[in-house]
C-alpha cells in the first residue's frame, strides 16, 4: 500500500496550484498583522461599611444565588506552639459547634432547610469561611453564619469527636508515604516554626481543648479588625450594605494586632536523610533555600519561568522529559519553588520511584538542576513558557467567585491593588538571560551541594551509592509497611 500512497502525494503535488499554493497560502497567513491583545479583566468594587471592614462586591445576576467570602488575619502561624492544637481546631468546630443560641443540630437543620452550603477552615497565618444560598433565603443564611463567626459554642461532643477524627489521623500519618515525607521534610527545613508544625497527640489533649482555650483563640482571630468580606451574585450593593452591617452590629473589636512570627532559620545540615519503611517505592523530596521572594521584580517573574521550565509544567518540563518519557523511573516528577513575601524559600524536587532506582533517580534529578544552573536555556523554551503562563492567566477570572476571592487574598497579603496587571506584564518581560541569572544564582552547579535530601523507602533495596549524594542519617527506627 506505500506505492499507493506515494502515487496520491505525486499526484497531488502534480495537480495545479499544489505545493507552490501551499506555500503561497502559508506566507499569506504570517503576513497578517493584528493588534496586540490587551489583557482586561472584570474587578470587584470596593467599599467598606461599618465598624471599618473591606468588602470586594461584584453584582451578577445570572443565576439566584448569593456567595459570601470572609477572610480572617490570624492562624496556626500567629500563635504558640502550645497553642497549635487549639488554632487548628477554632475554624473547622465553628460550624460543627453550634452557637450560644442554637445547638449544633439546630443549625445542621436550619442550614439544610435554606440548602445552604458553607465552608469553614484555616491554616498558616489566616482562617477563612463562605456560603452560598438562593437569593430569597440570603438573610436567613447570612445572619446564622454570622453568628457561627461571631458566638460559636464549641459543644463539648462536637470537640470530641474532632479531636477523635484528629488522633486518628496523626496516628496514621506515618502510614502514608506522601504525607510522612511531606511532613519530615518540613520539619528538617524549618525546624520549630510554624511552617515546620504538625499536628500531634499531644496537641490534643482534652486541655489543650478546653472551652476556655478555644474561646480565648477564636476572640482573638475573629474579631472585625482582621476580617475582609467578599460578595458576589444577585443582590445589589444598595441592598447588601445594611444586611452586612447588620450582621457586623456588635462584633467585638480586636484586643491587639496578632504579630507575625519571626522569619525560618534553615539550620539543617545538607546530606541524605532516610525515613526507613518496608515500601516498593521511595518517595524523595530535596530542597535547599532560596533567596527569591514574592516581589515586583525581574528575579520574581524569572523565577516563575524557570520553576516552569524546570518542573511545574507537567510532562514538558525538563524533569519530566529526564526522568519519566526518557528514563522511565517515575510516574510523576515536579519541581518545588516556594516564594514568601517576607522570608526565604525553598526550592526543590519530588518524586516517587521504585525503591531499586533511588539513587538513580536522584541523580537524574541533580543533573537537570545542575544542567539549568549552567547551561543558557534555549530562548523558544523559555518564550513557550512565558506564553503558558501569560495565557494561563485568564483562567484565573472565569467567574466572579475567583475574582472576588483574588482581589480578597491580593488585599490581605498587602499586595498592590494593581497587582494581577504587574504579574502579567512582568512574567511577559523575563527573558532568557534573566531566567538563566536566577537559576544559576539559585541552584548549585552540581545539582547537590546544599541540598537536604529525604527519602522515605526501604534502605536494603537501594541501588548502590547512596554515601556518594552527601552524609547519611537515619531519621527514625524501622517500622511495619504502611497500608496501600
Amino acid at each position: 500500500m506505500a506505492w499507493l500512497a506515494q502515487a496520491m502525494v505525486l499526484a497531488w503535488v502534480g495537480l495545479p496550484g499544489g505545493l507552490s499554493a501551499q506555500e503561497t497560502t502559508a506566507a499569506a497567513v504570517e503576513s497578517l498583522e493584528f493588534a496586540e491583545l490587551e489583557f482586561r479583566h472584570s474587578e470587584a468594587e470596593r467599599y467598606r461599611v461599618e465598624p471599618g471592614v473591606e468588602v470586594f462586591f461584584f453584582e451578577n445576576h445570572s443565576l439566584p444565588l448569593v456567595s459570601v467570602f470572609a477572610r480572617f488575619r490570624g492562624g496556626p502561624s500567629y500563635f504558640s506552639r502550645e497553642e497549635h492544637g487549639a488554632t487548628t481546631a477554632v475554624p473547622m468546630l465553628l460550624r460543627s459547634g453550634g452557637t450560644v443560641d442554637l445547638s449544633p443540630d439546630s443549625v445542621d437543620q436550619i442550614l439544610e432547610f435554606y440548602a445552604a452550603e458553607t465552608t469553614f477552615g484555616g491554616g498558616g497565618p489566616s482562617s477563612f469561611s463562605s456560603f452560598n444560598a438562593l437569593t430569597r433565603y440570603l438573610d436567613e443564611v447570612l445572619e446564622i453564619w454570622g453568628s457561627l463567626l461571631r458566638d460559636p459554642a464549641f459543644d463539648p461532643t462536637r470537640v470530641e469527636v474532632w479531636r477523635g477524627q484528629q488522633l486518628d489521623r496523626a496516628s496514621r500519618q506515618s502510614e502514608i508515604p506522601g504525607q510522612l515525607a511531606t511532613s519530615r521534610f518540613n520539619n528538617l527545613m524549618f525546624g520549630d516554626h510554624p511552617v515546620g508544625w504538625e499536628l500531634r497527640p499531644e496537641d490534643l489533649d482534652p486541655e489543650d481543648l478546653a472551652p476556655d482555650v478555644l474561646l480565648s483563640v477564636h476572640r482573638r482571630i475573629f474579631c472585625w479588625g482582621n476580617l475582609t468580606l467578599g460578595v458576589t451574585g444577585d443582590v445589589t450593593w444598595n441592598d447588601m450594605r445594611p444586611k452586612l452591617e447588620r450582621m457586623l452590629d456588635g462584633w467585638p473589636p480586636c484586643d491587639a494586632d496578632l504579630e507575625a512570627p519571626a522569619p525560618p532559620t534553615f539550620s539543617v545540615e545538607p546530606g541524605v536523610y532516610v525515613v526507613p519503611r518496608a515500601l516498593e517505592q521511595s518517595t524523595i523530596i530535596m530542597g535547599k533555600p532560596s533567596d527569591v521572594r514574592l516581589a515586583d521584580n525581574e528575579d520574581y517573574y524569572a523565577a516563575v519561568i524557570g520553576n516552569s521550565i524546570l518542573g511545574g509544567s507537567g510532562l514538558t518540563s525538563r524533569l519530566a522529559r529526564r526522568v519519566r518519557n526518557e528514563e522511565g523511573l517515575a510516574y510523576a516528577v515536579g519541581s518545588v519553588w516556594t516564594m514568601p513575601q517576607r522570608s526565604r524559600g525553598i526550592i526543590g524536587a519530588t518524586t516517587q520511584t521504585k525503591s531499586e532506582s533511588t539513587v538513580e533517580v536522584i541523580r537524574l534529578i541533580a543533573d537537570v538542576l545542575g544542567e539549568v544552573a549552567t547551561v543558557p536555556l534555549d530562548d523558544a523554551e523559555v518564550r513557550v513558557a512565558v506564553d503558558r503562563i501569560a495565557n494561563g492567566f485568564v483562567f484565573n477570572f472565569e467567574t466572579p467567585s475567583q475574582i472576588v476571592f483574588r482581589q480578597m487574598l491580593n488585599h490581605t497579603q498587602n499586595l498592590p491593588r494593581d497587582w494581577l496587571e504587574r504579574f502579567l506584564a512582568g512574567v511577559q518581560r523575563v527573558t532568557t538571560a534573566d531566567v538563566h541569572e536566577v537559576l544559576r544564582e539559585t541552584l548549585p552547579p552540581n545539582g547537590l551541594d546544599d541540598m537536604v535530601i529525604l527519602i522515605v523507602g526501604d534502605p536494603a533495596r537501594f541501588d548502590p551509592g547512596l554515601e556518594s549524594l552527601g552524609p547519611v542519617r537515619m531519621l527514625e527506627e524501622d517500622r511495619a509497611a504502611p497500608r496501600p
